[in-house]
């Protein structure tokens, strides 16, 4: 009798937990994800496509003229319609031109958040996106004391991740892709296919120190894809 073949999705499944990231409902649907994120860059792209125009309607029809209040809104529309299809949560982005600006990166996760709530969502099925400059983490800081809880990304040290670990955010998404890309620019090489990829071997460190006693937050690399072809064979964290 024939074993039915393993999809390589199947295959992450039993090892990871699957994110999608992504502004298309439909391939959310399709793939039943864990969880899902977003950032303003993919609902842009998905606010142009017919199928979700309503959502855009809605949003805007709900800000009243007001424009800052319509991206928001549309923010929430999708994030709202992503979680009909997984069981965890979804990720939506602070605007990264508040990076630096701690006041203002709170108030709009207050904001997100009370759209959020007002649409029936609870807080607990809701991640906010922040930056992990030191403005951002500071802010996170404050969101988490709140019932707030902050997916942490443009992360690229081990310093940064020790600031949110200190922090207590509740997760870290570590751009190990761009990681290495910053790297290669910087000293012209090109990493080589088949060459065993240094990346997950210098986050290690970041990885265990935010799983220290009391310090325990969700750690999720970031920018891995088939179009990827390095090799992480040996690397994984443990």
């Amino acid at each position: 009798m024939l074993t039915p073949m393993t999809t390589q999705l199947e295959s992450l499944r039993k090892h990871s937990v699957v994110v999608a990231d992504t502004g298309d409902i439909d391939a959310v649907a399709r793939w039943k994800p864990q969880d899902a994120t977003t950032n303003p860059s993919l609902l842009l792209a998905s606010a142009a496509d017919p199928r979700y125009r309503p959502l855009l309607e809605r949003a805007m029809a709900q800000a009243g003229g007001d424009a800052a209040l319509s991206m928001d809104s549309l923010f929430v529309q999708f994030g709202r319609e992503i979680l009909k299809h997984v069981a965890g949560r979804v990720s939506t982005e602070v605007d990264a031109r508040l990076s630096f600006d701690t006041e203002k990166s709170i108030e709009k996760a207050r904001r997100l958040v009370a759209l959020y709530e007002k649409a029936g969502v609870g807080r607990e099925r809701v991640l906010i996106k922040l930056a992990s400059t030191w403005e951002g983490i500071r802010a996170a800081e404050r969101l988490e004391r709140e019932g707030i809880h902050c997916n942490m990304t443009l992360l690229f040290s081990f310093a940064q991740a020790v600031a949110c670990a200190d922090a207590g955010v509740t997760l870290i998404s570590p751009c190990v892709l761009q990681e290495a890309r910053l790297r290669d620019a910087g000293d012209g090489r090109e990493l080589q296919e088949n060459r065993p990829d240094p990346r997950p071997r210098r986050l290690r460190p970041a990885h265990h120190r935010a799983r220290s006693p009391g310090e325990v937050i969700e750690d999720r690399r970031r920018s891995y894809s088939t179009s990827d072809k390095r090799n992480f064979r040996g690397e994984a964290f443990s």
